[in-house]
């Protein structure tokens, strides 16, 4: 398979899943393992450009996939529009779902580059927060996706500005 744009090459057992392929055998602990029942999302990284819970795949279904977790959205030191929205728009809390989120806010994004902000969060539903009430979540995407046109993003809704 390639992940995050390197070809990998590696024996594993069949029942080895693939977010622990990535974590303990690529050493790439950005994507992080959370239910492992496929509910919580945070495990989600893009398998051939499609958002994938992959605590729910095994590594060897991805063979001579592309895989694209956390580590592989930033470009020569630049965050990707979305996880700069995050940081931006205050998108995380404690940050262990965070990964997932974006990860499945980048797919959005692919296929919707003016989502509302229904549609952002019919998005994003597939992946659990405990800490927020996903209000910044929302206005990260937003940001993002505002970005991502080539626009200047919307002003963040809180009193002060930023």
């Amino acid at each position: 398979m390639t992940v995050n744009g390197q070809p990998v090459t590696a024996d594993v057992e069949p029942r080895t899943l693939l977010v622990h392929f990535l974590r303990e055998h690529l050493r790439l602990t950005g994507t992080h393992v959370g239910c492992e029942t496929g509910y919580c999302g945070a495990c989600t990284v893009h398998v051939d450009g499609e958002p994938v819970k992959s605590c729910t795949m095994f590594a060897v279904q991805a063979d001579g996939a592309s895989v694209t977790t956390i580590e592989g959205l930033a470009r020569d030191g630049q965050l990707h529009p979305v996880q700069e929205g995050f940081w931006e728009r205050h998108g995380l809390q404690c940050g262990y779902c965070t990964p997932g989120m974006i990860m499945s806010s980048v797919a959005l994004l692919d296929k919707n580059d003016r989502p509302t902000e229904e549609e952002i969060r019919h998005g994003i539903e597939g992946n659990l927060c405990r800490c927020t009430g996903y209000h910044n979540i929302v206005r990260a995407v937003e940001y993002a996706a505002a970005r991502m046109r080539g626009e200047e993003p919307p002003a963040p809704d809180w009193e002060g500005g930023e």
